[in-house]
C-alpha cells in the first residue's frame, strides 16, 4: 500500500489535507450510492486515532472508538481505509508516479540524444507513454473500470488529480525530505523508510558521479541551456508553473541538479514500485481496501450493526472489477527491467562504467539485506527490494 504510513497502521488521513473537502456540502459526493470516503482522522504520524466518519463535527457525526462495540469500530475502518485508497490510487499514485513520470519522459525525449541526462534518463522513461494512454482508454474513459470500481468515479477521481497537483510540494517527492517532514524518521519498523532512503542513497550517489563527469563546476549547469529548457519544461507541465510548490524553475548548481535528478529516478522507479507493486496484496481483503460503498455512515453509534456493515461493503461486480485490475497491475508483466539493469549502456567511456558497476553492487548489497530482514518477518516488506524494482513507470 501505500509508504505514506508504516504498514501496522490503518488510519493515515489528516484533518488538514487540502484534497478532502470541509466544507459541508462537497460537489464529489452524491446522495445516493456509491459513497466516497470523507472522515477525518488527527494529523499523527504514528499513533491511530479515533475516526471522526463526517467533515463537519456535530452530534450526527460520532467519533468512534474501540470499545463502542466491534461494528461501530469495523465500519469506521472500513470508511477510513477506503478514504486512503481514494486518496492512494488518484493522487499517490495515478498524478504522482504515472502523470509526473510522464511529464518527466516527455521533457527528457526532447533533449539531443548526445545530451548526458538523456542517456542517464531515458531507461526510466521505458514504456511510460504505453501505460498511460492504455490507463486513458480502459481506466479513466467514461464508463470504465474507475467508474465501475471507485466511488468517486471517473469525474471524482479527476477533481482529485487537479487538487492534488495543487497541492504537491517538490519536497515530498525527495525521499529525505518527505520523512522529515511527516516526522517518521525515528518510528520503529517502517521498512518503507528503511530502504527508500538506501535506495535514494545509491541513486544520488550514481547521479552525483554522472554530473561531476559532465559538469565540472555550477557554471556548466547554469550555461547549459537545453538542461534550462528541460527543467523549465518540467516546471510548467508537471506543476503547472507552481512556485509554490518548490519546484525548481531552473537549476543553478551541481547539488541543485542532483537532487532534481535523483527525484526523477527515484520517482519513475522506487517510488512506484512502493506504491503500486503491494496493491493488490492488500487489496484482495476487500474490507481493507473498499473502493466504493453503498451505505452512508452511520449518524449514531448505536445505527452501527451488523447488518449495515455487511450492507455498507462494495457490491461484487464493483469489488470484481477492482480486483481484477489490481491483480494485473501489481505484477510487472513481459521482460522485467530491474532497477540499474540498463540492457544497452548508453554511456561510452571507463568512468561512467565504473559508476554503473559501482551503483549495481550497491543495489546489489540493499537487496540483500532486504531478503535476510524479509525472512524473519510475520509480514515482509519486498517492494522495495531492488531486484523487484522496475526501472520505470511501465506498468
Amino acid at each position: 500500500m501505500c509508504p505514506r504510513v508504516p504498514t501496522s497502521l490503518w488510519c493515515p488521513l489528516v484533518p488538514t489535507c487540502p484534497l478532502v473537502p470541509t466544507s459541508p456540502w462537497c460537489p464529489l459526493v452524491p446522495t445516493s450510492p456509491p459513497y466516497p470516503h470523507i472522515p477525518l482522522c488527527p494529523r499523527v504520524p504514528a499513533d491511530p486515532r479515533p475516526p471522526q466518519l463526517s467533515q463537519r463535527p456535530g452530534p450526527e457525526a460520532p467519533i468512534f472508538l474501540p470499545g463502542d462495540g466491534p461494528w461501530g469500530w469495523a465500519l469506521a475502518k472500513l470508511w477510513v481505509r477506503g478514504a486512503h485508497f481514494t486518496l492512494h490510487e488518484a493522487v499517490t499514485h495515478l498524478l504522482q508516479s504515472h502523470f509526473l513520470g510522464e511529464t518527466f519522459a516527455l521533457a527528457t525525449h526532447r533533449l539531443p540524444a548526445c545530451h548526458p541526462l538523456y542517456q542517464l534518463l531515458l531507461p526510466h522513461c521505458r514504456f511510460t507513454f504505453h501505460i498511460n494512454i492504455l490507463a486513458r482508454e480502459m481506466l479513466l474513459s467514461p464508463g470504465g473500470i474507475i467508474d465501475q470500481a471507485m466511488a468517486v468515479g471517473r469525474e471524482g477521481t479527476l477533481e482529485l488529480v487537479a487538487r492534488g497537483t495543487a497541492a504537491l510540494t517538490y519536497r515530498e517527492l525527495c525521499v529525505p525530505d518527505d520523512l522529515e517532514d511527516r516526522g517518521v524518521t525515528d518510528i520503529p519498523n517502517y521498512y518503507y523508510r528503511d530502504d527508500a532512503l538506501e535506495i535514494w542513497g545509491a541513486i544520488e550517489s550514481l547521479v552525483e558521479g554522472i554530473v561531476a563527469l559532465y559538469y565540472p563546476e555550477d557554471s556548466d549547469v547554469a550555461e547549459d541551456h537545453e538542461l534550462q529548457d528541460w527543467v523549465g519544461e518540467i516546471f510548467t507541465y508537471a506543476v503547472l508553473g507552481n512556485e509554490k510548490t518548490g519546484f525548481p524553475s531552473k537549476l543553478c548548481s551541481r547539488p541543485e541538479l542532483v537532487k532534481f535528478v535523483t527525484m526523477i529516478i527515484f520517482c519513475c522507479s522506487a517510488r512506484h514500485a512502493a506504491v503500486n507493486s503491494g496493491q493488490y496484496d492488500y487489496a484482495a481483503w476487500m474490507p481493507n481496501t473498499p473502493g466504493t460503498l453503498r451505505r452512508p455512515p452511520p449518524r449514531r453509534k448505536e445505527e452501527a450493526t451488523a447488518e449495515l456493515l455487511l450492507g455498507t461493503l462494495p457490491s461484487p461486480d464493483a469489488t470484481g472489477a477492482l480486483l481484477a485490475l489490481l491483480s494485473v497491475v501489481s505484477y510487472e508483466g513481459g521482460e522485467p527491467r530491474p532497477l540499474g539493469s540498463r540492457p544497452q549502456e548508453p554511456f561510452s567511456g571507463a568512468a561512467p562504467r565504473r559508476l554503473l558497476g559501482s551503483f549495481r553492487r550497491r543495489l546489489a548489497a540493499i537487496s540483500h539485506r532486504i531478503r535476510q530482514r524479509n525472512a524473519g518477518l510475520a509480514l515482509p516488506y519486498p517492494y522495495l527490494d531492488p531486484a523487484c524494482v522496475q526501472e520505470s513507470v511501465a506498468i
